[in-house]
């Protein structure tokens, strides 16, 4: 079952925070720069009438040694249950894959400028979707209530 395959970015985070941390990312803007060497502003003709795009990224920031495949607490919160790599949201995974579904305020080219991406500067884009509604979950949402909790200051503003 192992596979390898190799992927290559197709923009970079240009600006926003420079370290990542695990609250207040809301209001935080960047700019997703599609690679200009590969792409003409062609690739985006389109997007600038949506509302908002779903950003797949790479990690690169993460230590590859800090990797727990076995059931942790979240932020290592004593009051959360543990769960396993598959129930966690986080950078400590095998791809160090990450998605983020964020505002999209303008499009200028290759340039997109967004809101509330939680990637940092100079953080490789894997793939940009357009977010459709009918993509979204179908039926009754449900979670335990350790997420809403440790993500109560998320996106708050501030603390920048």
């Amino acid at each position: 079952m192992a596979e390898e395959f190799t992927v290559v970015p197709v923009a970079h985070v240009v600006g926003g925070r420079v370290e990542p941390t695990d609250d207040y990312w809301g209001g935080t803007r960047a700019i997703v720069r599609i690679d200009g060497d590969r792409f003409d502003e062609g690739a985006a003709v389109g997007l600038a009438d949506f509302s908002h795009i779903e950003v797949v990224f790479r990690f690169h920031l993460t230590d590859p040694t800090d990797l727990h495949p076995e059931p942790r607490r979240p932020r290592n919160n004593p009051a959360w249950p543990a769960g396993g790599i598959f129930a966690h949201r986080n950078m400590r995974r095998l791809n160090w894959l990450g998605v983020s579904r964020c505002r999209l305020l303008k499009v200028d080219g290759l340039d997109l400028h967004v809101e509330d991406l939680d990637a940092v500067d100079g953080t490789p884009i894997l793939d940009i979707k357009p977010w459709f509604e009918e993509m979204g979950p179908r039926g009754e949402v449900r979670q335990p209530a350790w997420p809403s909790e440790m993500l109560a200051d998320y996106y708050a503003p501030g603390q920048r």
